[in-house]
């Protein structure tokens, strides 16, 4: 079964093939942003791969198009709506900064950690 860890959270999910890392992070509980819903119209939910990569489908032009308007992009770079896990594996994933002051300006109620 393959997993998913966010890696600054320490949190870890097992899920099913298919499932992206937007969607491992939602049932998992990490704070990934997903302002547009989950649909490659932003990118909020950016992350960076930096385990597993090949476990993960391709990148679409669509999604390339949306990264080329996210700050900070590196080579390992992925929308984790548009990332989804093709094999099993460990895919470990950095949520970047972008993505995590997304998270918390759509979730007020929700502590952001101390760092």
């Amino acid at each position: 079964m393959p997993r998913v860890r966010f890696i600054e959270q320490a949190i870890e999910v097992d899920v099913e093939l298919g499932t992206t890392i937007l969607q491992a992070s939602k049932r998992g509980g990490a704070p990934e942003g997903d302002a547009c819903g989950g649909v490659c119209a932003c990118s909020t939910c950016h992350v960076y791969v930096e385990e597993g990569a090949d476990l993960l489908s391709e990148p679409s032009d669509e999604e390339e198009d949306i990264l080329d308007k996210a700050f900070d992009v590196r080579m390992h770079s992925r929308l984790g709506c548009q990332a989804r896990i093709e094999r099993d594996g460990l895919v470990a994933v950095r949520i970047t900064k972008e993505s995590l002051d997304a998270f918390y300006n759509e979730h007020p109620d929700v502590k952001r950690p101390e760092r």
